[in-house]
């Protein structure tokens, strides 16, 4: 019941104070550049990595990214920026 408040309240205030709901919601920010690069921000950490295949684990599940010939060009605690053919960008829920 707490939980289900919380998340209500944090969309009530991400809505009328107009902040992005990545900051407010700890959801993580994604972007792509067609299928050659994508960046991603506000992840809890790398899972696996293979030359194709990303695997990241979020507040909230999982992402899992699959294509071929990947290459980690950039990786900081919460931010990751990986170059390759990108196939698919898929989101694991926890559940």
């Amino acid at each position: 019941m707490a939980k289900k408040w919380r998340q209500q309240l944090t969309r009530w205030i991400t809505n009328n104070i107009e902040l992005p709901p990545d900051v407010m919601m700890d959801l993580p920010r994604i972007t792509m550049v067609g299928q050659l690069h994508i960046y991603i921000e506000n992840h809890r950490g790398l899972l696996t990595f293979t030359d194709t295949e990303l695997r990241l684990l979020l507040k909230q599940g999982q992402l899992l990214i699959k294509g071929e010939a990947f290459v980690i060009k950039t990786i900081l605690p919460e931010e990751i920026l990986l170059e390759g053919k990108i196939n698919q960008v898929l989101y694991l829920d926890e559940s």
